[in-house]
């Protein structure tokens, strides 16, 4: 089961892992089918560069996480444009989006970001990783705007917005969080889209699936969520593993 996994999105570079990353990377890399990093600024995206040269099974988003705003390069359309260019398994623009949920943040820069983003990854012809946080509104309006490939990762909305995105042509993806017992909403979020448009992934080190939450997180770990996607919707963790694996597949063109 577990040499079937293909993580849509994961962290690999987050201090959680500074005691013990390589040893991390060694065991997941060898245990997985592939691993996908969700970039959040510069110095994150040249780690998914870099580990993308390294291992056959690592592949890497690059982009500016809305939270990250604050620590933005003097110009990063030229950065990304850079990173865009740059050898390595990149297969998305990521992890980008909108973050409404903290006090004081800038809405219309995080608005500019994410439009200049989307339409980096459409010039590249990429699909996009896309995080929405109490920003549903503003975000449906621009991915309607852009039309791009892509996912709405560790998606929490309602199955309402999770049907526009589909309608969209975007991808939902649901982390551990789906095996919570309040995770009520993101159930029926899941057992709104169709099957062929779902992913998997671990968000790792966060997200953590019952029955280890509040242990860290790695990508083995979504046979926990696997099994509860599979419930939902009708399938073994095995036939969802999978099915999940080549949606993944297609929307990143592995």
């Amino acid at each position: 089961m577990l040499s079937r996994i293909i993580d849509s999105h994961c962290h690999y570079d987050d201090k959680a892992f500074d005691g013990d990353r390589e040893q991390v990377l060694t065991e997941v890399l060898s245990s997985v089918r592939a691993v996908i990093h969700a970039a959040t600024d510069e110095k994150s995206s040249l780690f998914g560069i870099e580990n993308s040269l390294r291992w056959d099974n690592f592949y890497t988003a690059v982009g500016f996480h809305p939270e990250e705003l604050d620590r933005l390069p003097p110009d990063p359309e030229k950065t990304l444009e850079q990173l865009l260019s740059r050898q390595g398994k990149i297969v998305a623009v990521g992890e980008i989006g909108l973050d409404y949920h903290y006090e004081g943040f800038d809405r219309e820069k995080q608005l500019e970001m994410f439009e200049m983003q989307l339409a980096a990854a459409n010039k590249h012809r990429l699909p996009v990783i896309v995080h929405l946080r109490n920003a549903t509104e503003d975000g449906m309006a621009l991915l309607e705007k852009h039309k791009p490939k892509g996912v709405l990762h560790c998606f929490s909305g309602s199955a309402e917005t999770a049907l526009q995105a589909v309608k969209l042509g975007l991808y939902i993806s649901f982390t551990g969080a789906l095996t919570f017992k309040n995770a009520k909403k993101a159930v029926k979020a899941c057992a709104a889209v169709p099957a062929e448009r779902l992913l998997l992934e671990t968000d790792c080190p966060y997200m953590s699936p019952e029955p280890l939450r509040g242990s860290r997180c790695d990508s083995r770990m979504i046979v926990h969520t696997a099994e509860k996607m599979g419930e939902i919707k009708g399938f073994s963790a095995d036939q969802m593993i999978e099915l999940c694996a080549e949606n993944t597949r297609q929307l990143f063109n592995l």
